[in-house]
């Protein structure tokens, strides 16, 4: 199973490089943020004549998130992170699919920082907490996928020491981070690839594209379910440098299949050659 994420930065605007992608990677499941759409604009109809059922939450003019499956519908399980009735940004959204529980979030920006965006950021990284926890209460397969906008360690930015007051990077919101994953959550890239600088986001800015001043703010987080049964990851960088680009990348992921209670009958019976 291949599972994706990918702040597309306005969906309908990008949808040519989002349906080249598709067609090339051909992931099982696709996390979408940033949709710049409100719920009528989304474009269903194209994604599913590219072979994907899709749920999304959209807003206007900013926000919004969305998973896709592959020649599948989702089952969606939530819409909304829990914790704040009067919240009406749209940055989560939750379904089941192919045996896993696939969380999408778009965790807000934060900047500038101190302020109210900050202190909103904070609320909202809380309540994910809270929520991941119930969520491994549970004992289900599950993902916490999306745009995190943390850069968790020093390694995760180009410059580490221009950032000591971004709302991204700050200690704070690194911390919150680093308490989420002690739950019991695998951070799936940088638990393959523990010391590569991996970046998934370049400014449109100051040519961070061509310098490389890339940051990792999307992630993938693995319940433990899971967790043992990844096989890969990466960024497929080559998207930022297409034509009318995101200033994202698609981070993927790979699963093993799911061993079924029949595999492992199977496994017991098989004689082990010892007396």
């Amino acid at each position: 199973m291949k599972l994706a994420t990918f702040n597309v930065n306005g969906v309908n605007g990008r949808l040519s490089v989002l349906l080249r992608w598709l067609e090339a990677a051909r992931p099982d499941v696709v996390c979408l943020q940033e949709l710049k759409a409100p719920q009528d604009r989304f474009p269903e109809a194209a994604l599913r004549k590219a072979g994907y059922g899709a749920i999304w939450l959209g807003q206007s003019r900013w926000n919004g998130v969305a998973i896709l499956a592959r020649g599948a519908d989702p089952i969606e399980t939530r819409r909304g992170l829990p914790g704040d009735a009067a919240d009406e940004q749209s940055r989560y959204i939750e379904a089941a699919v192919g045996g896993v529980l696939v969380g999408c979030l778009y965790m807000p920006n934060g900047n500038p920082a101190p302020g109210p965006k900050f202190d909103y950021k904070l609320r909202w990284f809380d309540r994910l907490t809270k929520h991941a926890a119930e969520l491994l209460a549970a004992d289900v397969p599950a993902v916490l996928i999306g745009d995190f906008n943390v850069m968790p360690t020093d390694l995760d930015v180009y410059k580490p020491e221009r950032w000591v007051d971004d709302a991204l990077f700050r200690p704070e919101v690194r911390k919150a981070f680093a308490g989420l994953v002690a739950q019991g959550w695998t951070d799936a890239v940088r638990e393959l690839h523990p010391g590569e600088r991996v970046y998934t986001f370049w400014d449109y800015f100051r040519n961070a594209w061509g310098r490389d001043a890339g940051l990792r703010i999307d992630h993938a987080l693995l319940s433990p379910q899971l967790a043992g049964r990844l096989k890969s990851a990466g960024v497929d960088r080559e998207v930022r440098g297409w034509e009318k680009a995101s200033d994202h990348a698609p981070v993927w992921i790979e699963l093993a299949a799911a061993e079924t209670i029949a595999d492992k009958a199977r496994k017991r019976s098989v004689p082990t050659g010892r007396t």
